[in-house]
């Protein structure tokens, strides 16, 4: 220790070997500009001896004087500002010792006057604190032993002192914690029961003035002897509840006060409090309800004057209290000094005016308490939820709050780092001119401040009075003078938001125009708000991080563009369910022959699952489509895989199935114009005809992927060009606000304005659909059609024989040269010769020819035959077997499809720019 001090005087870190409160203590220090070799302490004589908390403590001190009475231990009471009041000794051969180092009445042992020590660091953190040898600030004290902890009033939650126990370094023992803590709660415990004696007192000369004459007649169950219960009265409990409550409202003003109460029957009570004072001078107030009659009518009590001229008690009917010199006589007053005929004076509350305002105080609480569990955490979204714990506090508990969060925090970090920067989150505030950081800043805090504090050693801070708190000005100097003196704030505390062990952020609370300093009882409420916020915080902050998890693979899965192809000008839109991550899909996918295929598809449910079995379905899709399956055959095929993942996850036990899910998928040729349609489960799509009429599709209905044993069938249409089909998923039209019907009608609407583009038609489409978070998730894909010339076409039909591949190619230059495509002739002729000569070599039937001059060069070449070529690799001393890979190295792409009537060998070029 005697080491740590030396390295912390040189102004080394120091970072072990020291206690963390009295690490933090002493730089507190350092900051105020305490020297540990001057010990200077000031001296006040006028010492209030006869305050409640000395008379508490005097009984205790009584009782541990006779303990240690041969011990060298002295027990010691100051007061809130840390002067000392009373000492008491046991061995007398210590008191020059202590003489010595000042600690006697009506020195001030405040720690940024004294130093690290016992009493100052107890009462400057506001709990239990121990301070022995060489962990003192300032030499003189190193040679003893200080256990110190502060004094709380249980009644108007202010802490009012402390006391101490103070030996020789060398006598510390660890049980001297524990005997001061009991001592801490004796003497609270005597000042509850002072305060209670006081309550007897006042009943007592209520009762006494009663007897004089007064018209209460009954006094609520308090305990208290010859008190009868309001019950007698008549009164619903909820009735006496609510004046009960009125009465304590009115009792913690401490002056004549009337107030009309509205009864649950109709019936009006009006409350009267009187000031009441016993013999032995004890000033107290009574709270008394006149009753009505049970015919309704309203009591009205007497003019304030009178009211206030009255004797101390309750008034008498038969004896008015005396007017004021001067004041107008009036009947209506005279007769209506106190409860008329028929009605019952009731005493409902007896006690001190501290009393009620403390009953106040702790009703409010509870119910500021009870209002954050309702407001905070109202949404899982982290900006919001510190907004509403910053709304609730102010103006209830504070006049300014802020919230920050850890950039960890917000950055969805499995655990959030100690330090590092920090993000203002909220700010609540009752002017708005309060110069704070403003939203979304980024900073850190001194380690000097209260919030550095705070956030390093992760408990709360309490600084009652600013102006006295060591680095308060260290964050900003110019912006925190504009706080302490331009806006008033003389009032801090600032609580760790704290979740399942780590610290998220913090909140600080200020005061500036309510004058009472903040006090325990506010920490404590303080600390229970931050907690249920810190709860919501870090649940939005899991539920973010993971949501954004789920949003980055479905958005990973989903198509992060179109792709490009000529057949239709083609756009999207996709927007998530309130709920998040699903499995809704859409897809355009370039076929062979410059064909399209158009598909939107939709898992049920939402999540991850949702997300991860879209994934897996576009990418089987994916498959089929490159084997240029047929819609029906494609969806046959995703069903049977379908089935089969359902019943491999069944058999694990420990996957989810995927039935449910709904596929559309259609394929649009620009050469002829037809679209071929199947649908599993899926809403037909959307017409749209050049000149703006809008159907849906006659599409044959399909089971949902996964079910098995029904065919799916296939819908063929020509659709002219310019027509735009719209696919979609069902949350387009399902909302509860209408059925589906209507949500039909309004999709028409919005489709029928074939001049638009597709991406205006998405919006127009989107705007007059949904509102701004629909409840399940929406899939658009509008396609306008197009169509190739006949001039981008050439076909040629031809007999199956050796002597037409001469002739083809001719006609193949010729056709080139017409479309300004010289430079692929040679490529051209000897794809078209392969593909020419396998077909009649292994093929039957006639042979077509089709070249098609879309974004690429197309060639095309059909037979009648249902076998396949493949590509092989032939071995040097192979005569054939190299034509295929001739025209796989001369291509872009080439394949195989397959027809009604046979099959078609394709081959892709591209032209050049």
């Amino acid at each position: 220790m005697a080491r740590a001090r030396e390295r912390f005087a040189s102004g080394d870190l120091v970072e072990e070997g020291v206690r963390a409160p009295i690490l933090q203590s002493w730089q507190r220090c350092r900051d105020l500009g305490l020297r540990p070799d001057r010990f200077e302490l000031p001296y006040d004589a006028n010492l209030d001896l006869e305050s409640p908390l000395v008379r508490a403590a005097l009984p205790v001190l009584d009782h541990v004087e006779a303990t240690f009475l041969d011990t060298q231990v002295s027990l010691i009471i100051t007061d809130g500002d840390g002067t000392v009041l009373v000492r008491r000794t046991g061995d007398r051969s210590l008191d020059q010792l202590l003489d010595d180092i000042q600690l006697l009445p009506g020195f001030r042992y405040a720690e940024r006057l004294a130093g690290t020590c016992g009493l100052g660091t107890a009462l400057a953190e506001r709990r239990l604190h121990h301070v022995r040898g060489s962990e003192h600030f300032a030499e003189c004290l190193q040679a003893f032993a200080c256990f110190a902890a502060p004094v709380l009033n249980p009644l108007s939650g202010r802490i009012d002192g402390a006391v101490n126990l103070t030996c020789r370094a060398s006598d510390a023992r660890p049980m001297m914690e524990t005997f001061i803590q009991k001592a801490r709660n004796s003497i609270e415990r005597q000042i509850l029961d002072t305060c209670s004696q006081r309550e007897r007192a006042v009943l007592q000369a209520y009762l006494q003035a009663k007897r004089r004459g007064c018209t209460a007649v009954a006094v609520t169950g308090d305990g208290l002897e010859g008190a009868d219960a309001l019950g007698d009265s008549g009164l619903s409990r909820r009735d006496q509840g609510i004046l009960r409550e009125k009465a304590t409202e009115l009792l913690s003003f401490g002056v004549v006060a009337t107030a009309e109460v509205i009864l649950s029957t109709g019936r009006t009570a009006m409350l009267l409090c009187r000031p009441v004072t016993t013999p032995s001078g004890i000033s107290g107030a009574a709270v008394e309800a006149l009753l009505p009659p049970a015919s309704g009518h309203s009591t009205r009590l007497p003019p304030l004057a009178e009211q206030e001229s009255a004797e101390p008690a309750l008034w008498s009917p038969q004896r008015p209290g005396p007017e004021p010199a001067g004041t107008p006589k009036s009947s209506e007053a005279a007769e209506t000094p106190g409860p008329g005929r028929g009605e019952a004076g009731h005493l409902l509350l007896v006690g001190e005016p501290t009393v009620g305002r403390f009953a106040m105080q702790t009703r409010r609480r509870l119910q500021l308490l009870s209002e954050g569990g309702v407001r905070i955490g109202t949404t899982l979204d982290i900006a919001r939820t510190a907004a509403e714990l910053a709304d609730v506090a102010v103006p209830q508990l504070a006049d300014f709050v802020t919230v920050d969060l850890l950039q960890s925090v917000l950055s969805w970090e499995e655990a959030a780092k100690a330090g590092g920067p920090l993000r203002r989150m909220a700010v609540g505030s009752i002017r708005a001119d309060c110069p704070f950081y403003h939203l979304d800043t980024q900073f850190e805090f001194v380690p000097a401040t209260p919030q550095g504090r705070c956030l390093t050693t992760g408990q709360s801070i309490l600084e009652p009075d600013l102006t006295l708190a060591p680095g308060w000005l260290a964050q900003d100097p110019v912006r925190g003078e504009k706080l302490l003196v331009g806006q008033g704030i003389h009032s801090l505390m600032t609580v760790p938001l704290r979740s399942s062990g780590t610290v998220l952020g913090l909140v600080t609370f200020y005061r500036s125009e309510k004058p009472d300093p903040f006090e325990n009882d506010d920490l404590s409420l303080a600390e229970e708000l931050v907690a249920h916020a810190a709860v919501c915080i870090d649940n939005a902050r899991r539920y973010t991080r993971e949501h954004a998890m789920a949003v980055a693979l479905q958005r990973s899965l989903l198509p992060q563009g179109l792709p490009q192809q000529g057949a239709v000008e083609a756009a999207y839109r996709y927007l998530p369910a309130l709920e998040g991550v699903s499995g809704d899909w859409f897809d355009v996918i370039p076929l062979s022959g410059a064909r399209v295929a158009l598909v939107v598809g939709d898992v049920v449910g939402h999540g991850i699952q949702a997300a991860a079995t879209m994934g897996r379905l576009r990418t089987a899709i994916h498959n089929f489509a490159a084997l240029d399956l047929p819609p029906d055959e494609l969806l046959t095929q995703l069903d049977d895989l379908v089935i089969r993942l359902d019943n491999d996850a069944l058999t694990s036990g420990g996957g989810h199935g995927i039935t449910g899910s709904s596929c559309l998928y259609a394929i649009y040729d620009p050469s002829s114009g037809q679209c071929r349609m199947a649908r599993a489960g899926h809403p037909p799509p959307a017409l749209v005809t050049p000149d703006g009429h809008v159907t849906l599709a006659e599409l044959p209905p399909g089971p949902p992927l996964g079910l098995g044993g029904l065919p799916f069938q296939v819908a063929e249409r020509e659709l002219p060009t310019g027509s735009q089909l719209v696919l979609y998923s069902d949350g387009l039209l399902q909302d509860h606000r209408r059925d589906i019907d209507a949500g039909v009608e309004r999709l028409s609407q919005a489709l029928a304005h074939p001049q638009r583009p597709p991406e205006a038609t998405c919006q127009a489409v989107m705007d007059a659909m949904l509102p701004i978070r629909p409840q399940d998730d929406v899939t658009l894909l509008v396609a306008r059609t197009r169509r190739l010339d006949t001039r981008q076409i050439a076909a040629w039909e031809l007999p199956s024989a050796p002597e037409i591949v001469s002739t083809t190619r001719t006609a193949v230059t010729r056709q080139l040269a017409d479309w300004d495509l010289e430079e692929l002739q040679f490529t051209t002729e000897l794809i078209l010769s392969e593909l020419i000569t396998n077909a009649i070599r292994y093929a039957t039937g006639p042979l077509r020819v089709r070249m098609l001059r879309a974004d690429s060069l197309i060639c095309e070449v059909s037979d009648a035959s249902s076998t396949s070529p493949h590509l092989r690799h032939a071995a040097t001393t192979d005569e054939g077997g190299r034509g295929l890979f001739l025209v796989a190295q001369l291509a872009q792409r080439w394949g195989t499809r397959y027809t009604a009537n046979g099959k078609i060998i394709w081959a892709e070029q591209d032209i050049p720019s």
